[in-house]
Order: C-alpha cells, then sequence, then structure tokens
C-alpha cells in the first residue's frame, strides 16, 4: 500500500520499527566486523558507503536521510551544518574555473556573496539573470561556458515566483544544471525535483527543523551520479552535521506537515490585515495577485509558507527603528521558520524591475510564528500607532 506523504514523514527514517525515535549516535570510530569488510567498504552501495567513520555519517544522520529522500523522491540527500554550506557546496561540486554560472538576482545576500567573492576569486563567472526573465533573455546569456542556472523561488525579500518549468526546460535542452534554493515552500508545497530541477537545496534550519535550536543544510538529487558527486565534494571538505543536530532536524520533520499549514494560514490573515494599513504600500506574498510572478505560484505551488514582505512608508530611518523596536512579539533578527514571529528590514542589493521602494519607504520581512494572530496583530497596530504619529 502507498501512503500519503504526511504518514510517510512519520514513518521514514526510523531504522528499528521497536523505536519511534533512532537514537543519537555519539560515535567518531565506526568499527568493521572483519577484515573483509573493511576491504570492501569501497564497494557497498552507494547510499551507505560513507558510514565508515563518524564523519561521514551515523545510524542518527542516515535516518535523516532517508527522511528527507521520503519527502522529495530523491535518491539521496548530503547533510552540511547550514543552509549556506550547503549552497556553496553545490557551487563547489558542479563549477571549475573559466565556468559561467547564471544566478538569480534575488538570491540570499551570502548566495550572492559566494558569488561575488569566492567563485569570482576561483575564476567562475557569474553573471545575474531577472527572477522574472523571459526565456528568451535567459537564453541570450547562455554560452558554451555555462554549466548552471541556480533558482531561487520565491526571492527571500522581495519575493518573486520564478518559472522554474521553463526554465529547466531551456536547461536541459542545452544539458546545463539547474539549481534551487527551495526553503521558503519546502517540498510539502513544491517539490522542485518533480519539476525537472536537478539540485534541490534546502535550509533546514528554517521550517524543516521549525523550532529555531539548530542549523543544518541538505541538497537532494533523482540523479545518482549527481549524488555521488555532491557526496565525494562534503566528504573532500570535511562537510558533516553533528548527530545531536541532526536528531532535533528529525524530531521537527515529522510536524512539518502539521505546522507549515499553520504558518500559512497566520500569515495570510496578517498579510491581509497590512494590505489594509494606510502606511502600507505593498504587501509581497506570493499568494497575492499583486506579488511579481503570482500566476507561477498559482500554477506550480500547493500552499504558501510564513515568510513575506511589506513596503512600509515610515519617513525616515529613525523612524522606522521606532517603529521595530515599539514591536514586542516580534523579534528583530535573522533566520526564519522557527514558531517564533520577526520583523526585519531588508535593503534589497539590486534595482529591482517590479519591486520599487522609495527614499520615504522600508521593506520589512515578516515571518509569522505560532502565536495567536489576533496579539500579533494589536502589536502590529500599536507600531503603525507609533510611526503614524513620526510621519508627516
Amino acid at each position: 500500500m502507498t501512503h500519503r506523504l504526511r504518514t510517510r514523514l512519520l514513518h521514514a527514517g526510523r531504522p528499528d520499527p521497536n523505536v519511534v525515535n533512532p537514537p543519537v549516535y555519539h560515535a567518531s570510530t565506526i568499527l568493521f566486523p572483519d577484515y573483509a569488510a573493511f576491504r570492501e567498504r569501497e564497494s557497498a552501495p552507494l547510499d551507505r558507503r560513507h558510514m565508515y567513520y563518524g564523519r561521514m555519517g551515523t545510524p542518527t544522520t542516515r535516518s535523516l536521510e532517508d527522511a528527507l529522500c521520503e519527502l522529495d523522491g530523491a535518491v539521496g540527500a548530503v547533510l552540511s551544518s547550514s543552509g549556506v554550506a550547503s549552497i556553496a557546496g553545490i557551487l563547489r561540486a558542479f563549477l571549475a574555473p573559466g565556468d559561467r554560472l547564471l544566478m538569480v538576482d534575488s538570491a540570499y545576500g551570502p548566495t550572492r556573496n559566494f558569488c561575488t567573492k569566492t567563485l569570482a576569486e576561483r575564476g567562475v563567472e557569474t553573471v545575474f539573470y531577472d527572477p522574472l526573465t523571459t526565456m528568451e533573455e535567459l537564453a541570450s546569456l547562455i554560452n558554451d561556458r555555462t554549466r548552471m542556472i541556480f533558482l531561487e523561488s520565491p526571492g527571500s525579500a522581495t519575493f518573486e515566483v520564478q518559472d522554474v518549468p521553463a526554465i529547466t526546460a531551456l536547461a536541459r535542452d542545452r544539458g546545463i544544471l539547474t539549481a534551487i534554493d527551495n526553503t521558503w515552500a519546502t517540498p510539502l508545497y513544491f517539490n522542485p525535483l518533480a519539476q525537472g530541477v536537478d539540485l534541490a537545496m534546502q535550509s533546514g534550519t528554517k521550517y524543516l527543523n521549525g523550532h529555531a535550536d539548530c542549523l543544518f543544510g541538505v541538497v537532494t538529487t533523482r540523479d545518482p551520479a549527481l549524488y555521488q558527486r555532491l557526496q565525494h565534494d562534503a566528504l573532500a571538505h570535511g562537510m558533516h552535521l553533528a548527530p545531536d543536530d541532526a536528531m532535533l532536524a528529525l524530531r521537527g520533520l515529522r510536524t512539518l506537515p502539521l505546522r507549515l499549514p499553520a504558518h500559512e494560514a497566520a500569515a495570510l490573515e496578517v498579510a491581509n490585515w497590512l494590505s489594509e494599513q494606510p502606511l502600507v504600500t505593498r504587501v509581497l506574498h506570493p499568494a497575492f495577485e499583486t506579488c511579481p510572478g503570482h500566476t507561477h505560484w498559482r500554477r506550480d505551488f500547493s500552499g504558501s509558507s510564513g515568510l513575506f514582505s511589506a513596503i512600509i512608508k515610515v519617513g525616515s530611518e529613525p523612524a522606522l527603528a521606532q517603529f521595530i523596536d515599539s514591536l514586542t512579539l516580534f523579534g528583530l533578527g535573522f533566520s526564519w521558520g522557527g514558531f517564533e514571529s520577526l520583523a526585519l528590514p531588508m535593503w534589497p542589493t539590486r534595482i529591482c524591475s517590479t519591486v520599487n521602494v522609495a527614499a520615504d519607504e522600508a521593506l520589512v520581512r515578516f515571518h509569522i510564528g505560532l502565536e495567536d494572530t489576533a496579539d500579533l496583530i494589536a502589536d502590529l497596530s500599536q507600531a503603525f500607532q507609533i510611526l503614524e504619529s513620526h510621519t508627516p
């Protein structure tokens, strides 16, 4: 019998059917039963080959990998200590000096920094493309040195939703790899591997864990050759995930199908309320028709998460500071995806073709946690009252 995803997530990654939660293995040394097993370690099946030294995996990390593969139908999952480490792993494993990378212009800030600094120093050219580019425009950026197109949909600040199926089809016709940052939706609401993306990355720190108490990243693929190359690069660079973090991640993953709809419903309620406020110029939420690329979201996604942005008329930066500091339930901090609500002023690192922020406005990214939405709206309401008293 084939079970639905919500059921499979509860039962995946449980090697012992009599133990609900796999134990945490704190082990650097993995013993071989005999000389023959020691000699045959390199000929073992690919998905088990790395479990002969603690850095290369333990039953704890293997359980998490199995569960993550179940989530998006992958043949293999490569874990790392953070989302940034997973992004760097993709770019490092598949790009060499002289190659060209097409990177979406709305990418996560650290991704952009890795391209403009680390990749540039290694002789890899990065060309940034508009997230809502036409396929003709994107094709014009491809040359014989182009090896990869990297997507992030939606963008983590301005929330443009890309035409992922069209981009993957274009890349596939030209023999170019595609990779995506799918942290916002998780495979629960959008499965990029099913849309033809070669390499799907997530910052598991966010919704996969969901409790704001561990950091990890993951890359999955349906191609055994790509998995082997990713795994080789991770081992060569000493990347690994600590067993305690793997346990926390696995615990959080079990409740993802319950948590993400709660974040979605609360975020939509708060976002709709914000859209009615006089000082809010625009709400950037993929489920809103006014969000760039909304038609792509409606076609390809089965839901939305708790992260979105609002452009707010603040008048000045001191007034913005007072608005942020007057919030009592919204924390000011990086990251998102946990149970807590956050409000983070952001300054886009590019000239946005579809999202304009005037000099007297600010872009504030909200993550809506699991608090009661009536309390969150009341908190925002009093902050807007303070802002209105300081806005001409």
